[in-house]
C-alpha cells in the first residue's frame, strides 16, 4: 500500500524546503522586509552606510566594480 496522506509527511515541507508559492515568493519577501525593517531600527545603517563609502573609495574600488560587472552581466543573460 502507498501511503497518500496522514502523518508521512513527503516532498519539499518533509526535506526542510519551502513549497512552491506560484509567482513571487510571498514568505520571503515577508521574511526580507521584516529583517530589512530590523536591520534599520537596530541603528547599525550609518555604519554600514560608513563601511561602503570607504570601501568605494579606497584601492578596493576597483575589484568592487570587477564584482558589481560580472554579476551585470549575469543579469543579461
Amino acid at each position: 500500500m502507498s501511503e497518500k496522506s496522514g502523518s508521512g509527511a513527503k516532498g519539499p515541507e518533509a526535506a526542510g524546503q519551502q513549497k512552491n508559492e506560484g509567482e513571487g515568493n510571498k514568505t520571503a519577501a515577508r521574511q526580507y522586509n521584516k529583517d530589512q525593517r530590523e536591520f534599520v531600527k537596530s541603528g547599525r545603517v550609518d555604519k554600514a552606510a560608513d563601511e561602503a563609502a570607504d570601501a568605494v573609495s579606497s584601492g578596493e574600488r576597483e575589484e568592487l566594480e570587477r564584482a558589481e560587472e560580472k554579476g551585470r552581466s549575469h543579469a543579461k543573460e
